[in-house]
């Protein structure tokens, strides 16, 4: 198989494909012949700032051109990019040295009270990289170490690179690392894992094989890019020459139908909203209209994973002509299974990929073996945790249940570590609850919990500010009236804020955290025993 990231660093992109940047405020469109230019312009810049191969460059900020362009200019240097989301870390000196960083880019605002100090270069005093600048076009950070610079200066760098500067030819083996990933997390300081060319390459090229992306192909993106897999899209367009389009979740659902994609990528809960979106604007129950005036006429296909879809959502979407596809992985395995046009089954989440092995214990425990690992440990973790998650091969136990059926297609029961052992012994597993539960319209996400081991509870959040309490007590006795009676639910509490990633009740790909839901709401819950 070629590798897909030494030809994107080593030749210019198919000519004719555009990225496209969508965002509240506006859209623009970057030829990806233009792209890769100003990405080589970067790299000398950066290069003469001295940063270089091997070298690390942070880069906390939302979505937009400068984080796809410091990402290409970095692999085409050789250096290790290091994504971090903006809602949890901030740009400190502190996080500088954590994670043994050279240069760290950001769009947030910094201290400014104090003056630069007598230690900073020339280079940085007189406004080179914009440390010190004080224009309106480049905001200052005059009390930031030197290293950690406005993502405004991207733009310097590019205009400041030597005119017949050439870089030095770049190769990447399987085994070397291009950038330091953070896994989601829904508890503690983010794991950092640090990716291999070797496993990108195999995604991408698994994906393409599945899917055969191309000219007639525009990919819309909108998660944030500092999840790898996000940037596997841009690495696609560039190999494979198709367009893509990079927007935020926020702007999403107004700008997909303006910019036409042919492919949309999105977590759960996300196509959960857009169901409920067409179904409200579906006039005279005719839903394709809608659905096409939400993403556009010209989807070929949806893409969703991160978390467990609901059945009712994926066949929603097949039903109204927008076939959808759901997959499962890992930050530390990168994708594992998908279903695709070729191979699907309701229910499932695919076929296993060539490369990868699944491996179930007697209690039906995921493990994922790869030709191509990410990584055979975390690079930023507590003692213990590596050693708890990798084997010593580089197997890694992902805490799933699941199955395999007899054409190789993987069924993900849930996780082991929500298994309820309720004081009589019986063991209740409550994916099934949960995404009962969440059939109702009226609830947007549910977490069956067991604080006292002796009967299930749940916290819903609801699909509206204004809970709909008579529609979500219905499907609580329907619930109860399916399941066994080790299942019942006793006691169900809705959330007085609907879960979110702004109130720490969602990871940034919308999983709910259970630790913290429980937390917020023990008082609650305590009543029911």
């Amino acid at each position: 198989m070629r590798s897909v990231i030494n030809q994107i660093v080593s030749q210019p992109p198919p000519p004719g494909r555009t990225m496209t940047f969508a965002t509240l405020g506006g859209i623009t469109s970057v030829p990806l012949a233009d792209l890769y230019e100003q990405s080589g312009r970067l790299a000398l810049g950066l290069r003469a700032a001295g940063a270089g191969a091997g070298d690390r460059i942070g880069i906390l900020a939302a979505n937009r051109i400068e984080w796809v362009l410091l990402d290409l200019a970095a692999l085409r240097l050789g250096a290790v990019t290091a994504g971090f989301e903006p809602a949890k870390f901030d740009p400190t000196p502190d996080l500088l040295d954590r994670y043994d960083l050279a240069l760290l880019f950001t769009d947030m605002p910094m201290s400014t009270d104090t003056p630069p100090s007598k230690d900073t270069p020339p280079a940085a005093q007189q406004g080179h990289l914009g440390v010190a600048r004080t224009t309106a076009e480049s905001p200052c950070y005059p009390g930031s170490t030197p290293a950690i610079l406005p993502i405004s200066a991207v733009t310097d760098l590019i205009a400041t690179a030597q005119e017949d500067g050439e870089l030095p030819p770049v190769e990447y083996g399987p085994r070397d690392v291009t950038t330091i990933k953070f896994t989601s997390g829904s508890t503690g300081t983010p794991k950092g894992l640090a990716a291999t060319a070797g496993s990108i390459d195999a995604s991408i090229g698994a994906v393409q094989q599945m899917f055969g992306h191309g000219p007639g192909d525009n990919i819309f993106v909108f998660l944030p890019l500092s999840l790898l897999q996000q940037r596997y899209w841009v690495y696609s367009a560039l190999a494979f020459g198709h367009d893509v389009t990079i927007s935020t979740y926020e702007a999403a659902f107004a700008m997909m139908r303006r910019v036409e994609p042919t492919v949309v990528m999105g977590v759960p809960g996300f196509f959960e909203t857009a169901k409920k979106h067409i179904e409200s604007r579906a006039a005279g129950g005719d839903r394709r209209p809608a659905a096409e005036r939400l993403f556009g006429p010209s989807i070929r296909y949806l893409w969703t994973g991160s978390a467990p879809a609901r059945a009712d959502v994926l066949r929603f979407f097949t039903d109204v002509g927008l076939p959808i596809y759901e997959g499962y992985g890992l930050n530390e395995t990168c994708i594992v299974a998908k279903n695709h046009p070729g191979a699907h089954r309701e229910g499932s989440v695919g076929q296993v990929l060539p490369g990868k092995k699944v491996l179930l214990d007697a209690d039906g425990v995921v493990s994922v073996h790869s030709d191509n690992p990410v990584n055979t440990r975390y690079e930023y973790a507590a003692p213990g945790e590596s050693e708890r998650v990798f084997a010593p091969d580089g197997t890694v136990r992902t805490g799933d249940l699941g199955y395999i059926d007899d054409d190789g297609f993987l069924f993900i029961r849930g996780r082991a570590d929500d298994v309820i052992v309720l004081d009589n012994g019986k063991k209740v597993i409550v994916r099934p609850l949960e995404e009962f539960l969440k059939a109702s319209p009226a609830i947007e996400e549910a977490v069956v919990l067991c604080p006292t081991q002796t009967h299930l509870v749940a916290v819903v959040s609801p699909a509206s500010d204004d809970a709909d309490k008579g529609a979500i007590a219905d499907r609580l006795a329907a619930c109860n009236a399916a399941f066994t009676r080790d299942e019942q639910i006793k006691n169900l509490v809705i959330a007085a804020e609907r879960f979110s990633i702004a109130n720490g009740l969602l990871t940034s790909q919308f999983k709910p955290r259970r630790p913290q839901i429980l937390k917020a709401y023990a008082d609650q819950l305590a009543g029911s025993r």
